[in-house]
């Protein structure tokens, strides 16, 4: 997704949640200064199902759904989850504030993970990237994309696993694990969750898709 497009909607997510622009770019150059160029050919999904698992209580209700697409990019926890039901993920999409252990041992062996810095989580970013193999670790942002950082799109790690599939060609996605309406998360992320539901609603319009986890919600989105 071009910055140009995407950047309305970054100041509409910034004014709703009182999030600060410049603490963003501050997390993301300190990012960039262990980030390397990625090539996303490694991640190339053209003509192929992407499953983009979030990290719901239903997906290991709903393994098989991820078990059958030709790739997996997962939401943090997720790569955790879906390896303990043998399913190898393809990218890890993470802010590293939830198992960055899992990230460091993926790069070692050579396994992508994207990993996001913003304003809320420059320790994590202190911590973990420098640690990580940056040969297999796409840098990425919410602000202006700048270096090797880039901004595929999309807020929680979970609609950037999506936005990032879509940038890499997907033919089509399915979510397994994706509960948009989990009563157990606090109020902070349940708004997280009703943008990640605004932002998959945007996506599946400008790729003329119809997404299975907004069956019957469309109505009551609203659109950006």
């Amino acid at each position: 997704m071009d910055f140009t497009d995407w950047e309305p909607i970054y100041e509409a997510i910034l004014a709703d949640f009182g999030f600060d622009r410049a603490a963003d770019e501050a997390v993301r150059d300190r990012a960039a200064a262990h980030a390397q160029s990625f090539d996303l050919d490694r991640l190339d999904c053209s003509g192929e199902t992407v499953a983009v698992a979030g990290a719901g209580p239903s997906l290991e209700a709903e393994v098989d759904l991820a078990r059958g697409a030709d790739r997996v990019f997962a939401a943090s926890t997720a790569t955790d989850r879906l390896a303990s039901e043998g399913v190898a993920v393809d990218a890890m999409v993470t802010d590293l504030d939830k198992n960055p252990e899992t990230g460091l041992a993926r790069t070692e062996r050579g396994a992508v993970v994207v990993a996001h810095a913003h304003g809320d989580n420059g320790d994590f970013v202190d911590e973990w990237l420098p640690r990580y193999d940056a040969a297999h670790t796409l840098v990425t942002t919410q602000a202006a994309p700048v270096g090797a950082v880039r901004n595929p799109g999309g807020f929680t790690d979970g609609d950037r696993a999506a936005f990032l599939a879509d940038c890499c060609g997907a033919a089509g996605l399915v979510f397994p694990g994706w509960d948009l309406d989990d009563p157990d998360v606090d109020g902070l992320k349940a708004r997280k969750l009703e943008w990640a539901e605004r932002l998959l609603y945007h996506l599946e319009r400008r790729r003329g898709e119809r997404f299975g986890v907004l069956d019957g919600r469309r109505d009551s989105i609203d659109s950006i």
